[in-house]
């Protein structure tokens, strides 16, 4: 997509063209998504009805294998190694040809996903070990930090970036987790999950706004980037409201800074305080959905959790309701606020960025119309059958393995995450950019817990 840059701050942030707005149908990862997420779906579906087994063998990993020696573990790849290579070409195609079509490289692709492939194996051969539940050794943790480790140590080259695609495996996932996710669910508890998001996203945003330019004097622009950062969706909101008002590179960096490095900490921390504390998978669920700053960064913990506590399809529902359905739909609503602000408030000249209804759908996360889609085609799909041949038939022919593509959507990602998270590349933050970034954290996870457990305990409980 070409940009334009007609803010009047020097070394701003660029204002998408919105003249090109179709052509996001074939180069933008949110449609890329869609297009494959219920492309996977229908074609399970099909397969399902004409009762072929091909999915479930597509499907194939070894995280439940439950595995005691390296002997059970080589057998079972010795076993099934033309279906592991049968599934490696499905993805490189998928993931290669949906990439090229985006502008990456495939000399530079291949190479990388060929890489990241090996270490999800790995990962999920990890996470089949008889006692990696007996040491927290999930495999979104463990894929994560093994990242973060080989990116921190090693000097991997910076074009294998390529084809860890942070944002196109989550997105992905998210759509595939539709599939799995029924529609009477997200009617009755999306409504408590956008209250719960809109008291959040108002009262984080404005506090750190508030601390940022009253009370550390920062610039107002730089305080609407990180405040927006810190209470929607980390560093797609960053970006999203960096063009609305006109900010300087700088400060976009300073805030995508501050994300990461509170993400990696909730990672690492939320799941094992919800063990502490008690809580059920949808309550921490939903708490991690409340305080996470990244859907990537909260699956990898909600999942995390939710395989500690014994169910992680409640951990994942809560989270989504919460982060998806509810958080995430204010990146389009700050979006225009804050461009109405920068225009009609800060600038007595014209910004470039022009306030405008339509933004609401420029910004919106697109590939959350994915996910509604495939859950009521799957609901639509599954409704015919009585609970006793649902959990028979459908589940493990279709449902299962649909679960098991998103687990490797998941996967891939949570890798990505630490393979391009360089810590020495993090830009330096000033204090009092931390300071009221990190106290709209400490706001944020502490309201979420009192809304996730007290106010609206019931409703996560009960997933």
């Amino acid at each position: 997509m070409t940009t334009t840059n007609a803010s009047v701050n020097e070394g701003s942030v660029p204002v998408p063209d919105r003249k090109s707005t179709w052509k996001e149908l074939y180069l933008k990862e949110d449609w890329w998504a869609i297009w494959i997420g219920i492309g996977l779906m229908i074609a399970a579906i099909l397969l399902f009805n004409g009762g072929s087994t091909a999915l479930k063998s597509l499907a194939i990993n070894p995280g439940g294998l439950k595995w005691s020696s390296l002997d059970q573990l080589v057998a079972h790849f010795a076993h099934n190694a033309q279906l592991y290579l049968t599934q490696f070409v499905f993805w490189l195609v998928i993931f290669g040809a949906s990439c090229r079509v985006m502008g990456i490289k495939l000399s530079e692709f291949v190479p990388s996903f060929v890489f990241l492939y090996v270490m999800s194996i790995i990962m999920f051969s990890i996470a089949g070990w008889a006692n990696a539940a007996k040491f927290n050794m999930e495999a979104p943790l463990v894929a994560l930090v093994v990242g973060l480790v080989v990116a921190n140590v090693f000097q991997l080259p910076k074009w294998m970036d390529s084809a860890f695609r942070v944002e196109y495996f989550i997105k992905l996932g998210i759509v595939l987790l539709g599939a799995t996710f029924p529609i009477t669910l997200v009617l009755t508890a999306g409504p408590v999950a956008i209250a719960q998001a809109t008291f959040i996203s108002l009262t984080t945003c404005l506090i750190i706004f508030f601390l940022a330019t009253r009370v550390f004097g920062l610039d107002k622009r730089l305080a609407a980037v990180i405040g927006v950062g810190g209470a929607v969706c980390g560093v797609s909101a960053s970006m999203a409201i960096a063009a609305s008002v006109g900010a300087k590179k700088e400060h976009l960096y300073t805030s995508v800074t501050l994300v990461v490095g509170w993400a990696l900490v909730m990672i690492l921390v939320l799941p094992f305080v919800s063990q502490a504390l008690g809580l059920s998978a949808g309550v921490a669920g939903a708490w991690i959905g409340t305080s996470e700053f990244a859907d990537a960064a909260g699956f990898a913990a909600a999942t995390t959790y939710g395989k500690m506590a014994g169910n992680e399809d409640a951990a994942i529902k809560a989270f989504t309701l919460m982060k998806v359905i509810g958080r995430d739909l204010w990146i389009g609503i700050w979006s225009v606020i804050w461009a109405l602000i920068a225009t009609m408030v800060w600038e007595k000249q014209e910004t470039g960025v022009r306030p405008d209804v339509r933004e609401v759908w420029w910004r919106f996360p697109k590939f959350v119309i994915g996910f509604f889609v495939a859950s009521v085609l799957m609901t639509v799909m599954t409704s015919g059958y009585s609970v006793a041949d649902f959990n028979k038939v459908v589940k493990p022919n279709l449902i299962l393995p649909l679960v098991s593509l998103r687990s490797w959507a998941f996967i891939f990602c949570f890798l990505s995450i630490g393979l391009t998270t360089r810590i020495r590349e993090l830009q330096p933050v000033g204090w009092k950019a931390f300071l009221a970034f990190s106290i709209g954290v400490a706001c944020n996870v502490v309201l979420g817990y009192l809304m996730s457990v007290h106010v609206f305990g019931d409703y996560w409980g009960a997933l």
